[in-house]
């Protein structure tokens, strides 16, 4: 991979992230709260909403470790399916940082 190449991925990352987020947070949001889907899961099963998350984050993180393992076997996922999985996994970990932020300065709201 070239510079070039690896700069337009990065930029490419990004704009897909926003624009992803942006999509995905209007479907999952309801009452105007950014974190409804993750603070109705922590409530049903008695956990903190960043736990919820981490819960729903693992199966992108497997996803990534069975496809790392694949690598090792010589099989190789699609690009599809790279772009799918680790921004998943990047957009979980943008939403658990909004979540940390919401914490330590609730003021935001």
């Amino acid at each position: 991979m070239t510079e070039f190449e690896f700069d337009q991925m990065v930029n490419d990352t990004c704009d897909s992230i926003k624009k992803i987020l942006v999509k995905k947070g209007k479907e999952y949001r309801r009452n105007e709260n950014v974190f409804h889907n993750f603070e109705e899961a922590a409530r049903k099963k008695q956990i903190s909403r960043e736990v919820a998350l981490d819960f729903m984050a693992l199966k992108h993180e497997i996803s990534i470790d069975d496809m790392t393992k694949d690598l090792d076997k010589g099989i190789l996922p699609t690009e599809a399916i790279i772009e799918e999985k680790f921004g998943d996994a990047i957009n979980y970990l943008i939403i658990k940082k909004a979540m940390f932020l919401d914490k330590i300065n609730p003021k935001r709201k």
